[in-house]
């Protein structure tokens, strides 16, 4: 939030939480005819594809993984230039030989032939990975749910890989993961979008013309 605070304020716009701690709301100045609601970065997707909102900041990876066929729901205005994270694929260190994901999937097919189940991938980004991985070929696996602490689902022995968003890399590799070089699935950062599903009024589209303007879109 307060780095949103900032890129907007940089450019002219202040926003600014009311004195109520407790209350999802603010106020805008530098513009007219703007309100401003504080919300979760994993609730902005839902808002947006619904009109409930009109503008919002999250992260691209949220914007791709709760909204089917997101660029016909929202589009993408701006990138803040914080916020940056990699959803990456990631497998156990000690996996000398598994380092691409053609070395994934040999390791998928060998894992089910032996244990009968396939290879568990810890996430919550289930649409991204799904999509990726079968974008790669990739085929003998199975999702497992995880909304927060991914990295220790393998030491924890509830899945054998993780798919997960990291700034660093110093989370994953203190509990023994590595890359997969060509595992990349996406690089996200926090990103204004402004709503498509909206019928815009006359007075809403100059509000948003002024916006631009005064954000130097």
């Amino acid at each position: 939030m307060e780095k949103t605070f900032s890129w907007f304020g940089d450019r002219g716009v202040t926003l600014r939480r009311t004195g109520l701690e407790r209350e999802y709301a603010g106020l805008v100045a530098g513009v007219t005819g703007v309100e401003l609601v504080l919300l979760s970065a994993g609730e902005i997707p839902r808002e947006l594809a619904a009109g409930r909102i009109h503008l919002g900041v999250t992260g691209t990876d949220l914007i791709r993984e709760k909204l089917i066929n997101w660029d016909q729901k929202v589009q993408e205005l701006a990138p803040l230039g914080f916020g940056f994270a990699d959803l990456i694929i990631a497998v156990p260190s000690c996996w000398i030989d598994v380092d691409t994901l053609d070395d994934l999937d040999a390791v998928a097919e060998a894992f089910r032939a032996d244990h009968g189940i396939r290879l568990r991938i810890a996430t919550k980004y289930h649409r991204l990975v799904r999509e990726f991985l079968r974008g790669a070929g990739v085929a003998d696996y199975q999702l497992v749910d995880s909304q927060g602490a991914t990295e220790g689902t393998v030491k924890n022995l509830t899945a054998e890989a993780v798919a997960d968003i990291t700034s660093s890399g110093e989370t994953l590799r203190a509990n023994h993961l590595k890359f997969l070089s060509d595992g990349l699935i996406l690089q996200s950062q926090a990103t204004l979008f402004l709503a498509q599903n909206v019928d815009y009024s006359q007075s809403q589209r100059e509000t948003l013309t002024a916006l631009y303007q005064a954000l130097g879109l």
